[in-house]
């Protein structure tokens, strides 16, 4: 959030208005949507389901409840997430290094991991659900950014 660079990565929809006022009637549960949806494979190659397609809007669709944000409870699962990935981290580290390993070796086991475990996993989201490739790669350098305080911590901490 401090360097800013992420205040561009989802725009406001031009007729942002028109569109809440459209859905809102539908009373769309909180979840996870695609539109159109296909049922099965072989649904994928019928010819209706392909001029839906054409026909548009193809979407995908994230409903949050209606209430405020809260960044108490985002801010508490970070901290659990960071957490396990610290335990990830520590368990890769530990069974490959032995104590008194020096600093570089255990900066690059931890961070190594630490940056696997943040940021990886993120590139699925840009090959299946079509992201933003810039927006993927700004949060792979945030991952970077957080598995290379991870990793100076583990060198930091590491048993003599």
């Amino acid at each position: 959030m401090l360097p800013l660079w992420h205040k561009n990565d989802y725009p406001k929809m031009l007729n942002e208005d028109q569109v809440r006022d459209a859905i809102r009637p539908l009373a769309i549960p909180p979840g996870e949507y695609i539109v159109p949806r296909a049922s099965s494979s072989k649904d994928m190659k019928n010819p209706e389901f392909i001029e839906k397609l054409k026909k548009g809007p193809v979407l995908m669709l994230t409903v949050w409840p209606n209430e405020p944000f809260s960044m108490g409870k985002s801010l508490v699962l970070w901290f659990i997430y960071c957490a396990v990935v610290g335990i990830f981290s520590a368990y890769v580290t530990g069974r490959a290094l032995p104590p008194g390993t020096e600093y570089l070796s255990v900066f690059r086991f931890a961070g190594a991991t630490a940056f696997f475990c943040y940021s990886v996993a993120l590139w699925q989201n840009s090959i299946w659900y079509k992201r933003s490739l810039n927006v993927t790669l700004k949060l792979t350098l945030d991952g970077l950014i957080y598995a290379l305080f991870t990793a100076g911590t583990f060198g930091w901490l590491w048993p003599r």
